[in-house]
């Protein structure tokens, strides 16, 4: 009892309160807007999810803030290993959560499903910057830019293969990126793979389902779906969502088309055009400050880390947090096309919110454990296009 009681007066003391509460604030929000959402169809159920996954969520965030990151990153191959094991349970007890994909497990006597390449995002951030901390010094080297590559292309192929999920394996491609970029690797890298890419991407086009071809070249043919009744019905949908806001809003539980349910993913994928049609324009505006102050104070605990690796794993959560609120948002005004992307803390989720908080949770620990490192490099070298490939 006094070990618990001590970390429980190290957690208040030194835990990040500032980030929990951001995180509680906007999760909070997300319910009473899933809770209007939900209303004609009976929200009991969404919020008894939703509430239980915020109070689980602020027990882990407490949990992973009196663990060292250090002491998880160590063991990265039994991340690794889990990670692979839990992802690949997809192929044989998968569920369709009804957008097509074998995403969620169904655990009996939990009373939300679980979304294992959701929860393994943060695994792999600690993974990755673990490779990076153990050969920052030789970050651009061939080998080593391949090893991170090989993880990634890795995460990415599997949960495609055994869930069909490209959007959430798009967030592992971002993630790396994001850490390869902060980490300081080459320039002349990320443009070879920008070249990679586009020399790819015709093949890769050939290689879709017709309705994902159709979902991407949409917006270049418009001659597909002119009568907007296919591929472009989520996006017409929800652009109507948002002209009907305006600048104020219609009101929570008043929103014409929520209250008709006219989107079936209203409370999930395309909360944020809910959101619109009730609270308008300054809600829209209120929930993308929210989130941008979640995205920077993540960036501000990884600056203020004395330590490469802590400081890697800060700013790959943050990119994390960052490609989910642009592509969903993006997606729902009709800049991307509809993959299928939470909005975090606000979209309904129960993983989505323990997930978001396990790893508000990493950087807390390193908020609360500054550690001077005076080899380690933030800053990116100023002839990062003329460095050798070593």
């Amino acid at each position: 009892m006094r070990y618990i009681g001590q970390a429980i007066r190290d957690f208040i003391k030194k835990a990040d309160m500032v980030l929990l509460l951001l995180c509680t604030i906007a999760t909070i929000f997300g319910i009473v807007v899933i809770s209007s959402a939900t209303a004609t169809a009976g929200n009991s159920s969404y919020i008894m999810i939703q509430t239980i996954a915020l109070l689980l969520g602020i027990v882990i965030y407490a949990v992973l803030t009196l663990i060292d990151v250090d002491i998880i990153a160590e063991r990265r191959e039994l991340l690794l290993l889990f990670s692979i094991i839990f992802i690949g349970l997809l192929k044989f007890f998968g569920i369709d959560g009804g957008t097509g994909n074998r995403s969620w497990l169904d655990v009996p006597l939990l009373p939300m499903n679980i979304q294992p390449a959701e929860i393994c995002k943060t695994f792999f951030i600690i993974i990755l910057a673990k490779m990076m901390s153990v050969n920052q010094n030789k970050l651009s080297s061939p080998l080593n830019v391949g090893k991170m590559g090989l993880l990634t292309a890795f995460f990415f192929g599997f949960i495609v293969y055994v869930s069909s999920d490209a959007g959430v394996a798009l967030i592992y491609v971002f993630i790396f990126l994001t850490m390869a970029f902060a980490g300081g690797v080459s320039l002349i890298w990320f443009l070879l793979g920008i070249g990679a890419v586009t020399l790819a991407a015709p093949v890769v086009l050939t290689m879709l389902d017709e309705y994902q071809y159709n979902r991407i070249m949409m917006f270049f043919d418009p001659s597909i779906d002119p009568s907007g009744q296919g591929v472009r019905w989520h996006t017409n949908l929800s652009l109507r969502y948002i002209q009907n806001g305006s600048v104020a809003g219609q009101g929570l539980y008043n929103g014409t088309m929520v209250k008709g349910e006219a989107m079936p993913a209203q409370h999930t994928d395309f909360i944020f055009s809910s959101i619109a049609e009730e609270l308008g324009m300054l809600g829209c505006v209120a929930v993308l400050l929210l989130l941008s102050a979640i995205v920077i104070r993540c960036i501000y605990v990884g600056v203020k880390s004395g330590n490469f690796m802590n400081r890697t794993i800060c700013i790959g959560i943050a990119g994390m947090l960052l490609f989910q609120i642009l592509v969903n948002v993006g997606m729902c005004v009709g800049m991307f096309p509809v993959i299928g992307l939470t909005l975090p803390f606000i979209s309904y989720g129960g993983s989505s919110v323990v997930t978001m908080f396990m790893a508000m949770g990493v950087v807390s620990g390193i908020h609360m454990r500054p550690a001077p490192d005076g080899t380690a490099q933030y800053i990116r070298p100023r002839s990062s296009l003329s460095l050798s490939l070593e």
